[in-house]
């Protein structure tokens, strides 16, 4: 009976949460008279005090059901006094003039905010028994959270002269497949209230909204289910059970770490004659730093970072290149990294503290960290080399010595799908943008917030063809036999990306037969890995064209293979076997 009280009151919290925030998008996003406010300002109390109640009374069940679980019933108390706090200065603003923080509306917002997390992020971790495929829940969130960043996009204040649906749902998609491409200025076409939906979009697309949700519902219901765990393994691409949690724990205090740590950055590298108020250097710096780290390639600047202002800032550059570099290289490699340093920092603390052999389960950089870095440097080096001797005359000559070696740094690195520019693209030599083609179609690392075929892929199509020039009947690297499972996956995801990529290259040609060819392709092969680099045409191009790369940019962030696994069934076991034959290949 209790168990059955707790659920009520939890969905009725949902539900009076879920109204505040419509209260929020109706008072930010709309224009409206003095008479709405009033009833806005005057409903909003009455929803906290609701709240207050309803939070109330859950935690004291949920304390007699489970008296254990103290860290989610802290929380919730401390929220409970927050709202409670919000009406008492809502019906006495007077009341300590200290704390006049309690009276403003955006406090009671914050409020309701937090209470719909908590409670939506309970119910998504109920939601994984809905769904046996783990792809097509992964497919689901990500179309979600589009349509959902394409409504508040569309809202009144979100623009300064508004914007049509095409171009709401291409800024959504763009922003939540973390591409960067924009038919419009974010900088100018939007307001303060649209830069930050698209920047809560492109957190959101870049971690993933269910590794968001698992995070705060494993906070909040003190622990995944067997089934939870076993639907997370999935999505968070992990071998072990046990690591679950700890993934999704790592993923997000990484995130925000690195995140806050670079917005530090960035801002210290800001030119105060350019941006004198303080305020407008930490909107750009957080702006830009969430950008980055998540591959967006966003920019409130309308010519990125090619700006004139911004252009010969090369300590910048290089702050917001090694954010993108740190967000390509993948989640599982962080995760593996922190677990080493913790290891061996364990291992070397007890044997000069109780000086003796401390003997310890070996943790050890995995094979697919080694693969990954090596890749990255592959690419990072002979790109680097590459753009600075092919563009040494071209778009490089305004620049010194020092600023060539940068800026063909960041050359190299920003097609791995970051985005972001420092040279005008459409003035690159062919042959440079030919190697952009090839950077941009591999991309970054698996689980992690870029896009592309992933460096592994590429690692595993290589060593098979030498294993097969070499006449090797396996595939093997570092003292370990790569599984037929991952080589298969590897030309899969080669030949459908290959596919895909083709099939919006010709039919944007269709819509669009005036532009070259080699522009399309190179906002085709953009769209797909989620790059975000344009040689300038995106904004010219008709609403066909625009829903194909809208499409094309959903389906490279899903991942086609994932899309392809989502829409067929799943075969668990095959009880027979056909005898072998072999093809003539060439």
């Amino acid at each position: 009976m209790k168990r059955k009280a707790l659920n009520i009151i939890n969905w009725s919290s949902l539900g009076v949460s879920s109204v505040g925030l419509l209260l929020l998008i109706i008072d930010v996003g709309f224009p409206y008279s003095g008479v709405l406010e009033v009833y806005l300002h005057t409903l909003l109390p009455v929803l906290a005090g609701i709240l207050f109640v309803l939070i109330t009374v859950a935690s004291a069940i949920a304390w007699m059901l489970d008296s254990s679980r103290l860290r989610s019933r802290l929380v919730e108390a401390l929220l409970a006094i927050y709202m409670l706090a919000y009406v008492v200065f809502s019906i006495n603003p007077h009341l300590y003039p200290q704390l006049s923080f309690f009276t403003h509306k955006f406090t009671g917002y914050w409020g309701c905010f937090f209470i719909f997390v908590i409670e939506f992020s309970r119910r998504t971790t109920s939601l994984y028994k809905l769904s046996k495929n783990p792809a097509n829940l992964f497919i689901f969130s990500f179309a979600l959270i589009v349509l959902l960043g394409c409504g508040l996009l569309m809202l009144p204040n979100a623009t300064y002269e508004g914007i049509g649906f095409v171009d709401a749902l291409f800024t959504s998609t763009s922003a939540v497949c973390v591409t960067g491409l924009i038919v419009v200025d974010t900088g100018s076409y939007f307001t303060t209230f649209g830069q930050v939906v698209i920047l809560g979009l492109i957190q959101v697309g870049g971690i993933g909204i269910l590794t968001f949700t698992s995070f705060f519902g494993l906070f909040f219901k003190g622990g995944f289910s067997i089934q939870n765990q076993l639907f997370l393994k999935d999505v968070t691409n992990t071998n072990r059970l046990a690591e679950v949690s700890g993934i999704v724990k790592t993923i997000v205090a990484f995130t925000l770490l690195v995140e806050l740590a670079g917005g530090i950055a960035i801002f210290t590298q800001l030119n105060k004659a350019v941006l004198p108020g303080f305020v407008d250097r930490v909107l750009f710096a957080g702006f830009h730093s969430i950008s980055a780290f998540c591959n967006a390639g966003f920019s409130t600047l309308g010519n990125s970072l090619y700006d004139l202002n911004y252009r010969f800032n090369y300590s910048l550059h290089l702050v917001i290149a090694f954010l993108f570099i740190f967000g390509g290289l993948g989640f599982p490699i962080v995760f593996n990294f922190v677990n080493y340093v913790r290891e061996s920092a364990r291992t070397i603390v007890a044997r000069l503290v109780k000086r003796r052999i401390v003997y310890r389960l070996p943790i050890r950089i995995n094979l697919h960290t080694r693969i990954v870095l090596i890749t990255t440097a592959l690419l990072i080096v002979p790109g680097t080399l590459l753009f600075y001797f092919f563009e040494y005359d071209n778009t490089l000559a305004e620049h010194n010595e020092f600023g060539k070696w940068v800026t063909a740094f960041f050359g190299a690195v920003t097609p791995r799908t970051a985005g972001f520019n420092t040279v005008d693209n459409a003035a690159l030599k062919l042959h440079t943008i030919m190697i952009i083609l090839l950077l941009m179609w591999i991309g970054a690392s698996p689980g992690s917030t870029g896009g592309g075929i992933k460096t592994t892929t590429i690692f595993l199509a290589t060593l098979n063809f030498l294993s097969l020039a070499r006449s090797k009947d396996r595939v093997e690297f570092g003292k370990r036999e790569i599984s037929n499972k991952s080589i298969r996956r590897a030309f899969a995801i080669i030949s459908l990306s290959l596919i895909f990529i083709g099939l919006a290259t010709f039919m944007i040609t269709m819509f669009d037969p005036h532009l070259p060819f080699i522009q399309v392709a190179f906002e085709c092969f953009s769209a797909y890995s989620t790059v975000g680099l344009s040689m300038g045409i995106t904004s010219s191009l008709s609403t066909g064209s625009r829903l194909v790369i809208i499409l094309i940019m959903f389906i490279g962030r899903v991942g086609a293979l994932t899309l392809l696994v989502g829409m067929l069934r799943r075969v668990q076991t095959l009880r027979y076997r056909y005898p072998n034959e072999e093809l003539f290949i060439n």
